[in-house]
């Protein structure tokens, strides 16, 4: 397989990709609290991860594409209670995102993805490709991985319904791709409850609520099922669904670009 990582290549390489219309895919993450047992970096880990699996596929299929570091700081006002948290103010994080993606448009790359591994950025990556695509004329898409394919997620777990917070899914994922950044001697307490709306919040209602109010572990869901081998199978199948959906041309003649 080809180089398809931004960091690894040279300049030439780069301008080779983008004249041949290559996809540039952007994970976005957090440095962030994942409960009693797994290392802040998680979403950034799978951020990676994700992005790196999905050009994998791209590639055997003929697509070509290049993926960008992680942008590891994001939105994750709502877990500094439990330490161990960064967190930009949302002026700022845009800002980034427009700025990594004004340069992309520099080099002459016509399609971008944002791909978001933290549910703290799910607003702001949708205010964010509305800004970039009209602000800079790239076809851009955007959303969040387990948002996009809950399909893949859900038949793979045994006590979640998807993909939720220092859970059996990213748990999971965390065994298959790292080594120590899962502490297994703390998995007897990583666990939660399995939302973090109360009871009587209506979907589509937007409260304002620390973790710590919703998880006294900082974990939603549970990730005493968790293991490396469930984690393997996750990350193939994400990977596996979200590069149709990145080689639709319907979809990328669908982005608009520019002032309409």
């Amino acid at each position: 397989m080809p180089e398809t990582q931004w960091m690894r290549l040279t300049a030439p390489e780069l301008r080779e990709a983008a004249k041949a219309d290559a996809l540039v895919i952007l994970p976005v993450a957090s440095l962030e609290q994942h409960g009693p047992h797994m290392a802040t970096g998680t979403d950034m880990v799978l951020g990676g991860a994700v992005a790196r699996a999905t050009a994998e596929r791209l590639d055997e299929a003929g697509e070509r594409v290049v993926v960008l570091p992680v942008v590891w700081h994001g939105l994750a006002e709502h877990h500094m209670a439990f330490g161990g948290t960064i967190t930009l103010d949302q002026p700022t994080f845009l800002a980034v995102l427009k700025g990594i993606a004004a340069s992309v448009a520099r080099h002459g790359f016509s399609r971008l993805f944002l791909l978001n591994a933290h549910g703290g950025n799910t607003a702001a990556i949708d205010i964010a490709v509305t800004e970039i695509g009209r602000d800079l004329g790239l076809a851009v898409m955007g959303g969040t991985y387990w948002h996009i394919v809950p399909e893949a997620i859900e038949p793979l777990l045994e006590d979640q319904p998807g993909l939720m917070h220092a859970c059996e899914a990213e748990t999971s994922l965390m065994l298959h791709l790292t080594q120590g950044c899962v502490r297994e001697d703390r998995m007897a307490g990583a666990f939660g409850p399995m939302t973090n709306r109360t009871p009587t919040q209506p979907r589509g209602l937007t409260v304002r609520r620390s973790f710590a109010h919703v998880s006294q572990t900082g974990v939603i869901g549970d990730a005493r099922r968790a293991s490396a081998e469930k984690g393997e199978a996750l990350l193939d199948a994400i990977a596996d669904a979200l590069a149709p959906i990145l080689m639709d041309a319907a979809l990328w003649r669908s982005a608009e670009r520019g002032q309409p």
